[in-house]
């Protein structure tokens, strides 16, 4: 199992360069509040010369597929073939807030998007007649899709984010990867077996599949301590949107916590930000995360290995800390991934 790091803008630079020398292989930017994935990695791609970058992911109703391939193709030139394609059809709330975009058969647009994208990432003029995506959208065929920045020597691979068990076995089908947040070793390996029913649909095993979870890191003797780091950050990703729709308090209210999940979602809508973080379970942080000292840790680590993780990604900017702060996490989980006997 390799090491992964998940970047904001804040201090990307710098937690990039040292994710690179401690011999992670991956940084990912994600897309949400703070800001994009295309401007860190564009950043991270100029100050780093051989760690992988990946759209954490990048958000299908903020962008055409188009806008994606060129995004990506030029991503994956600057770095010299370093770059890696995380789509995700986000949730309702922010498709419709955000982007205008109505969050109807998701699953079906991601299928178009994906397949649109690979066939203008390969060079090839694109001609598109689907139920969701259309191109030329007029019928016309003046001036196709056609992307022609020069190829790095390598293509770049898919990877979906995905959650219900329709949107893990696409994944499977369609992708190169998964990524995934807030799931405890046994949820990922029944999301491993989603997978690998939707690789099969393709007449493909799991082999070279990259099951990538992204997981909020705080470490510390005091566990407790350590989740206390974590609560602001589990409190606005609650607060997103109707809660009956936000995957996390679903999740949670999964795990055994309903009550205190609608709590929290209750508290964000009334700008009781403090009162929400004190009110994320402690237990539903500790299962979904990795918290406490690096042994601990490095148990966990061996558990997600043996669950089916090829890539753990140590989420940096969950943590309530500074960049001192951040820069110490990323030596302590590359310490626990070395203790754990899981590293590749």
């Amino acid at each position: 199992m390799k090491l992964g790091v998940n970047l904001t803008y804040q201090g990307a630079a710098e937690l990039a360069v040292t994710a690179e020398r401690l011999g992670y292989d991956v940084a990912f930017a994600p897309e949400g509040y703070r800001s994009d994935a295309a401007s860190v990695l564009g950043l991270v791609a100029g100050k780093t010369d051989r760690i992988g970058l990946a759209s954490g992911v990048m958000q299908i109703p903020g962008r055409t597929p188009g806008m994606a391939a060129l995004t990506a193709a030029t991503l994956n030139s600057l770095s010299g073939g370093r770059f890696r394609l995380g789509l995700g059809v986000s949730n309702p709330d922010v498709s419709d807030g955000w982007y205008g975009v109505p969050f109807d058969r998701p699953l079906e647009r991601t299928r178009e998007y994906v397949e649109i994208v690979r066939t203008a990432l390969s060079g090839r003029p694109v001609v598109y007649a689907g139920e969701h995506y259309r191109l030329p959208y007029s019928g016309a065929a003046g001036a196709p899709l056609h992307v022609i920045t020069e190829p790095a020597g390598t293509s770049v691979p898919v990877y979906l984010g995905a959650v219900g068990p329709r949107n893990l076995r696409l994944a499977g089908e369609i992708a190169d990867g998964w990524i995934g947040v807030f799931a405890a070793p046994e949820q990922v390996a029944e999301s491993v077996e989603r997978i690998a029913a939707g690789r099969a649909l393709r007449g493909a095993t799991l082999d070279g599949f990259e099951v990538i979870p992204c997981l909020a890191t705080s470490v510390g003797e005091d566990i407790a301590g350590c989740v206390d780091l974590l609560r602001a950050h589990y409190a606005h990703l609650m607060g997103i949107g109707d809660p009956a729709r936000n995957f996390y308090c679903k999740l949670a209210a999964q795990l055994g916590w309903p009550q205190e999940a609608r709590e929290v979602s209750l508290r964000i809508h009334k700008g009781d930000r403090a009162g929400a973080a004190a009110a994320v379970p402690a237990g539903f942080i500790d299962q979904t995360s990795l918290v406490g000292p690096v042994g601990r840790i490095a148990e966990r680590m061996a558990a997600y290995a043996e669950a089916g993780v090829t890539t753990l990604s140590v989420m940096i900017s969950a943590v309530d800390t500074d960049l001192n702060g951040r820069l110490a996490v990323l030596e302590q989980a590359m310490a626990a991934l070395q203790a754990s006997g899981a590293g590749g």
